[in-house]
C-alpha cells in the first residue's frame, strides 16, 4: 500500500457497469469536496471477469455525464493480486466479488467489503472512535480499520442489501439506482474522513 496516498479498487464482474460508475462517481466526489486535497485519494476499477479493454457500457456513461462526473477514457481490466494488494480499500459490488477478491489475495481481508457494506459500517462507527488523525489519508485508513472493527458488532443483513444489483440488461433508472446507492458510500466515507 501507498504511505502518502489512498487507493481505492472498486470491483465488479464485467467492469463496465457497477465498478467503473463507482470509480469515476468516487473520483469527481472527492475532486469536488476535497479540492487539490483530492490528488492524494486515487480510484480504479476492475472486474473479476473483465471484458479487457472494452469501454463503460452506454448507461453507465450517461449516469455519470449527468452526475457531472467524466467517463471519458474508461477501458476495463481484469483484477488481479497486485492489484489488490496495492489498494487501501477494496470495494466490491457483491459479496459474491468480495469472496473472489479475498480469494486471490488473503491479506486484503481487513480491507474489502461491498460498496453498500462498507457505507453501512461505516456510518455505525462510533462518533468516539471515529478517526481523529490530522491527516486525510491517515483518517481514510483509520475509517477502514473502524469499519473492519465494526463488522462484529453490526448486525449482518441480507446480500440483497449488501449488493449493487447488476443493472447491465436493465433499463437506464436501474444505472441511476446503482449510483444513488454508490454515491451514499462515498458520501458517508467523505464526511467521515473530512470531519475536524
Amino acid at each position: 500500500m501507498s504511505t502518502n496516498r489512498f487507493t481505492t479498487l472498486f470491483v465488479c464482474r464485467a467492469n463496465i457497469c457497477r465498478s467503473p460508475m463507482a470509480e469515476r462517481l468516487a473520483r469527481h466526489e472527492f475532486a469536488t469536496r476535497l479540492g487539490s486535497d483530492a490528488a492524494v485519494f486515487v480510484t480504479h476499477s476492475a472486474g473479476t471477469h473483465a471484458l479487457v479493454a472494452h469501454p463503460m457500457h452506454p448507461h453507465t456513461e450517461t449516469v455519470l455525464r449527468e452526475r457531472q462526473a467524466d467517463p471519458t477514457g474508461f477501458v476495463s481490466r481484469q483484477v488481479d493480486a497486485a492489484m489488490l494488494d496495492a489498494a487501501d480499500l477494496i470495494l466490491t459490488a457483491s459479496r459474491r466479488h468480495r469472496a473472489h477478491c479475498v480469494a486471490l489475495a488473503p491479506r486484503t481481508v481487513g480491507r474489502t467489503f461491498t460498496v453498500r457494506q462498507f457505507g453501512r459500517l461505516a456510518r455505525a462507527v462510533p462518533a468516539a472512535t471515529a478517526p481523529a488523525q490530522p491527516d486525510l489519508v491517515d483518517r481514510a485508513r483509520a475509517l477502514v480499520r473502524a469499519a473492519a472493527a465494526a463488522r462484529g458488532r453490526v448486525q449482518p443483513v441480507s446480500a440483497e442489501a449488501d449488493d449493487l444489483a447488476d443493472p447491465v440488461l436493465r433499463p437506464l433508472d436501474d444505472f441511476r439506482v446503482c449510483a444513488r446507492q454508490i454515491s451514499l458510500t462515498v458520501d458517508t466515507t467523505l464526511d467521515l474522513i473530512m470531519k475536524p
